[in-house]
């Protein structure tokens, strides 16, 4: 063998043990890892949650404004949302017949006073006359049913009086409760009567404000279910104050309470009508705003788990928990109906000890085998209100 054969044999020699390594160089670096995912050992957990819902204002009255006689505005005292107190003037109607009408019965009453002390008198002049008996007691009885008949016509024509200072006051529109002025579509001059359709005004009295809200049937029931008490009326008395958020987010200072649950369920929608009452001594809320109620669901000794670490298949809800053995397993769990926020309530399905993934548990199948690092409950539950 000359020294070129020699090197050839040499060179792919190490060619070949070169290749070698890289195979299993490559074999080494091909097999899959072990993926890191966030865990939680669950334990038993005591909190408040909050359920939301969507909620609309209407005050507590809600008075269209009508004029009790006809006639054209003279006077407009009030603006379009302005505060005012019950009693307080809002339009002036110009209607001079009223007037008329208080001075002729004015005028009327002086007449009557008149005739009736003319009657007295004439009772006065006969009376010792038919003692004496120099005249008959028929002329004494005539002279008594004068005296009688001017006295009805005096209280008749104070009555007419009243009558007509009433119908002069109706010309002065006043607000019958404390509340705010809705729109005015009436200007000065507009003729206006007790038939005219649209009303003068209209006062909200925004001292305490219902919040109008619906509940699903299932919610509905499950409430009616649970709680104090043995019937609905005693179940709703005994329940926690409410809150109430207003269109910015931020939340009302005055706390409410659930008054009513309307009898009948929608059947279009399922759900049935609920008012809360709120009180409103600032006048910050308005009738037909939109708002949110804020309920809260005290729960004691709970399996809580983030919805984050929940999937959905075939309308099953499913966690995966990992084994001792770094194995995973999807876990068909039920829930609170009610639970709302980020986190359900467990009702089955996992236990306290249980070790749960808390992200990305959609890409696990069962068995799978994974690296766990457990978060702390402080550092899950820290969004909890």
């Amino acid at each position: 063998m000359n020294k070129q054969s020699f090197l050839s044999i040499l060179a792919a020699s190490v060619i070949i043990v070169s290749c070698g390594k890289n195979d299993k160089s490559a074999q080494a670096g091909g097999a899959p890892q072990v993926k890191e995912y966030k865990t939680l050992t669950l334990q038993q957990k005591s909190t408040t949650l909050y359920t939301d819902y969507p909620a609309s204002i209407q005050g507590q009255q809600n008075i269209e404004i009508r004029p009790r006689v006809e006639g054209y505005i003279d006077k407009i005292y009030v603006d379009e949302g302005a505060v005012v107190r019950a009693g307080q003037p809002l339009f002036k109607i110009s209607a001079p017949e009223y007037e008329q009408q208080v001075r002729t019965a004015a005028a009327s009453i002086k007449s009557a006073q008149a005739s009736l002390s003319s009657a007295k008198l004439a009772v006065n002049k006969v009376k010792p006359l038919v003692d004496q008996g120099i005249i008959s007691k028929y002329d004494l009885e005539s002279a008594q049913y004068t005296y009688d008949s001017a006295l009805a016509t005096l209280a008749q024509a104070n009555a007419a009086l009243v009558n007509a200072k009433t119908n002069l006051g109706y010309t002065t529109v006043t607000s019958p409760v404390d509340g705010v002025v809705g729109s005015i579509p009436f200007r000065l001059g507009s003729l206006v009567s007790s038939n005219t359709a649209d009303p003068m005004t209209t006062v909200s009295s925004i001292g305490n404000v219902f919040a109008y809200f619906a509940m699903n049937e299932k919610t509905l029931l499950n409430f009616a279910q649970s709680g104090s008490g043995t019937s609905l009326a005693q179940k709703i008395k005994q329940m926690p104050p409410v809150s109430l958020l207003l269109s910015d987010g931020s939340t009302y200072d005055e706390k409410g309470r659930i008054e009513t649950v309307n009898g009948l369920i929608n059947t279009e929608t399922g759900t049935v009508n609920i008012r809360a009452r709120f009180s409103n001594p600032k006048g910050i809320i308005r009738s037909g705003s939109s708002t949110t109620v804020r309920i809260p669901n005290e729960v004691k000794d709970v399996i809580l788990i983030p919805q984050s670490a929940t999937f959905e298949l075939q309308d099953k809800i499913f966690a995966v928990t990992v084994g001792k053995d770094g194995k995973t397993k999807n876990v068909n769990i039920t829930k609170l109906e009610n639970t709302a926020g980020n986190y359900y309530v467990v009702t089955s399905g996992l236990k306290a000890g249980d070790q749960i993934v808390l992200e990305g548990v959609a890409a696990l199948k069962d068995g799978s085998e994974i690296k766990t690092h457990n978060e702390s409950a402080e550092t899950v539950y820290a969004d909890l209100k």
